[in-house]
């Protein structure tokens, strides 16, 4: 029998005192409580943090787009004669009050349904899914080009701090973020296309192999891809080709921002005391950089890394103006000029799921890498 109660010469609080007779009998263990762990939490709440996150976006992109009126008269007004207008906006239902409007929108969004563009007559989904695979191909090679240029030379800043290697490769960085990516994209283009006749000026790929990328079966819209299926290393030079400037363009925009973050976060972590007490032990600076600094000062390029894809997605937009990369920026772009308001509401709408999406992607590898981020 275990008693509770405290007796005489015992403290208060200490532990169950078992009399004779009882040592068979020992305390029960304590039961754990079932559930998600703490990494499964995490992701749980992340995940249904996307769902307020794109109805705010749908909601601001649909009352933002309806401030210049109904989209019909934005798109034809001065085309079509006043009564042709009326029964255009009838047809689509513009006439009735604006909430009917927003509820009977967000009925299509969860079917699907993005609705059907002004200027050229199709449905957004298939504008997405013919132009959707040219935006990711460049976002990927950016990303690339972001990551190699700002993870090494970051490295390489904080290894060299004060002295002139860093010096020049802070100057580096800040001309990375600062210039405007449209103007480094007519910069590379004048360099290595017009003066050096290195790269093509524009386009994803030549016609010849965008014709035999395109005739294959079941094409992903992602040449890069579609060149390795195939096996047709012509193709796939051609399209790093074409791929080079404008990747170039947008990669360095960011790859500004990634160098400042690894030098700054490589700094202080060089200092820490478990750096210190290998550096006692003999283990080589050149180990320490890169195998004990570099995780801990690699968290915080993977937590800004899906604030950054979503400034990749609106760089995009010029940039892919800019090469004549036919993707949803220059899409875009089109349809901003034609007053295409459906077409525009949609491509945002899609944008915006694509960032929340990649944002909570970003977040599940940062709690795998470093477990103080969960909850």
């Amino acid at each position: 029998m275990t008693v509770t109660a405290d007796l005489p010469g015992t403290p208060a609080g200490d532990e169950p005192v078992v009399l004779p007779g009882d040592e068979g009998t020992a305390p029960s263990a304590p039961t754990r409580k079932k559930g998600l762990g703490g990494l499964g939490r995490y992701i749980l709440i992340r995940f249904l943090l996307i769902i307020p996150t794109v109805f705010i976006l749908v909601t601001m992109v649909f009352f933002l787009m309806r401030v210049t009126g109904d989209p019909i008269t934005a798109a034809m007004g001065g085309r079509l004669t006043p009564a042709q207008l009326a029964e255009r906006i009838a047809a689509a239902g513009y006439d009735r009050p604006l909430p009917v409007q927003y509820v009977e929108y967000l009925g299509q969004l969860l079917t699907g349904n993005f609705g059907t563009t002004l200027s050229d007559n199709r449905p957004v989904t298939e504008v997405l899914a013919t132009y959707g695979a040219a935006t990711l191909e460049l976002v990927f090679f950016s990303v690339i080009v972001a990551l190699v240029v700002g993870i090494p030379l970051g490295m390489v800043a904080a290894k060299f701090r004060d002295r002139w290697p860093d010096a020049f490769l802070r100057i580096a960085a800040i001309l990375f973020y600062a210039t405007p990516v449209f103007f480094a994209g007519l910069l590379l283009k004048l360099v290595f296309s017009v003066w050096l006749d290195w790269l093509p000026t524009n386009g994803r790929l030549t016609i010849s192999n965008q014709l035999a990328l395109d005739g294959l079966q079941a094409p992903t819209g992602i040449y890069f891809l579609d060149a390795l299926r195939s096996g047709n290393m012509a193709a796939l030079g051609d399209v790093l080709e074409h791929a080079a400037l404008p990747a170039l363009a947008l990669g360095l925009l960011t790859g500004g921002v990634f160098l400042r973050l690894v030098r700054t976060n490589m700094i202080g972590t060089l200092g820490r005391e478990f750096v210190e007490a290998g550096r006692s032990r003999g283990v080589s600076e050149y180990r320490l950089t890169t195998r004990h600094a570099f995780r801990p000062a690699l968290i915080p390029i993977i937590t800004v890394m899906g604030m950054q894809i979503a400034m990749m997605m609106g760089g995009a937009v010029l940039t892919e103006t800019t090469f004549e990369w036919k993707g949803l920026g220059f899409q875009l772009a089109e349809y901003l000029a034609a007053r295409d308001f459906v077409a525009v509401q949609g491509i945002v709408v899609i944008l915006a799921v694509i960032v929340a999406v990649t944002n909570f992607l970003v977040d599940i590898v940062a709690a795998l890498i470093d477990p103080r981020v969960r909850y």
